[in-house]
């Protein structure tokens, strides 16, 4: 890819102090350093060696953040935001961190059943790309998905409720903490299987592409996001799909959240190039490396990707370098992961980052930001009120929006679902 591919039209102001990747240096050399996870018991083969020139080469794949870095601008003020976009970016970041604390509350109350996997320390990249959004745009999530829903506009108390297993909840209290969905706002579901989710974003991004298209609905220029995991880049529907979108020049984003851990499995132990950005010319999109701790670099990015698509240019990979600050669900002691990776990222906190970033650059005072912080506490305490006060689903609404056709399997010759006769659990030993 060319470095013309993806240019900035404004500098930012980066959220940390640390330096550019030079493109004449590997990523990171899994000898020297932890960036991606522990390696204190990494022992690679002699054959490794063999691929240190070819990491030493310098890639064709060029990361935005690196760009907008080599094109700065004359501008009176090195600021991506404004004032206004700032304080928006800040609230949600702040919704989601106020949020998964209080699921994490919920849970260990007993509120909040089966598996609860939290997004604390990855707000960068759900803030950074899902505010730039239209309504009529979709996202498509993973099991970790309740923040990517709070972003793209589903309320806090369905989200609540929905965790609460309510028929107030996003999904009437079917779906649960993996499965949020709302049409409103085409956030069109988390799932709990990796990789699931992306054949149904590039379905949505066909869809789009087609109504244009075929159809010649002009004003339909609708782009689609598709976040994954690290760990499901090994998979094989994220390599058909690359494929497909690419083939078929599909308005999708893939957002790869690479927290760098795929349950307790260091990335590095499970992937022969972690390099995961790379994988995208491979099929002929762009693929772009960002600090996903930096949510000021993922809205760059993430501008560029997104009226890319929206333009009909086709597809783009955006590997977004991250951190989960808890373990991979509230069940897991998180014992894994090396203490001294955990406080490096956590040292890194992007919310701080942007705090700091914002009051130093004088676009927001201490108070404006507290009052934030204050509403938002405000918002989450009435969310779980909400939720706590709905009711639960009734019995009868078991098998519904389970079947297409409403006189399927779960309908009884009178019209009424099989699941209202009180005879309807006798016999399932046998079955």
């Amino acid at each position: 890819m060319a470095t013309t591919a993806f240019t900035a039209t404004k500098s930012i102001q980066p959220l940390s102090a640390v330096n550019t990747r030079s493109h004449d240096q590997p990523l990171f050399d899994p000898r020297k350093t932890t960036f991606l996870g522990s390696t204190r018991k990494l022992r690679l083969p002699d054959s490794a060696k063999l691929n240190q020139t070819s990491l030493q080469r310098r890639s064709a794949v060029v990361a935005v953040s690196d760009v907008v870095q080599e094109k700065k601008l004359k501008s009176t003020s090195n600021l991506l935001i404004t004032k206004e976009e700032g304080l928006v970016l800040y609230e949600d970041m702040i919704l989601g961190r106020a949020f998964e604390d209080m699921c994490a509350q919920m849970y260990y109350r007993g509120k909040m059943f089966g598996f609860v996997h939290l997004y604390n320390g990855q707000e960068a990249v759900s803030t950074g790309f899902i505010k730039l959004l239209k309504k009529e745009d979709s996202v498509v999530s993973t099991y970790r998905d309740h923040v990517h829903a709070l972003s793209k506009g589903v309320p806090a108390r369905q989200v609540m409720s929905e965790l609460f297993g309510r028929t107030t909840g996003c999904c009437r209290g079917q779906g649960g903490s993996m499965h949020m969905f709302s049409k409103e706002h085409n956030v069109l579901g988390g799932f709990a299987f990796i990789g699931e989710g992306i054949p149904v974003a590039t379905g949505a991004a066909f869809s789009s592409k087609y109504r244009r298209e075929v159809l010649k609905e002009a004003d339909c220029d609708h782009v689609t996001l598709a976040f994954f995991g690290d760990g499901t880049c090994n998979n094989g529907q994220f390599f058909e799909c690359l494929n497909m979108a690419a083939l078929w020049k599909l308005p999708i984003v893939f957002v790869v959240e690479n927290n760098l851990w795929a349950i307790g499995m260091s990335h590095l132990r499970a992937t022969s190039d972690p390099q995961i950005y790379k994988k995208g010319p491979a099929f002929g999109m762009p693929g772009i490396h960002v600090d996903g701790m930096d949510v000021l670099k993922v809205r760059e990015v993430a501008k560029e990707a997104v009226e890319r698509a929206r333009r009909g240019e086709g597809p783009t990979l955006v590997e977004c370098e991250t951190y989960r600050f808890r373990g991979h669900s509230l069940a897991d002691p998180d014992e894994l992961r090396d203490p001294a990776e955990k406080a490096h990222y956590a040292a890194r906190d992007p919310i701080t980052a942007l705090k700091r970033s914002m009051i130093e650059s004088k676009l927001a005072s201490e108070p404006e930001l507290k009052a934030i912080e204050k509403k938002i506490d405000e918002l989450i305490e009435d969310a779980v009120e909400f939720a706590d006060e709905s009711p639960y689903p009734a019995r009868s609404q078991l098998l519904e929006n389970v079947f297409a056709d409403p006189k399927g399997f779960g309908i009884g010759p009178d019209g009424r679902y099989r699941c209202e006769d009180p005879k309807f659990t006798e016999g399932t030993a046998h079955v």
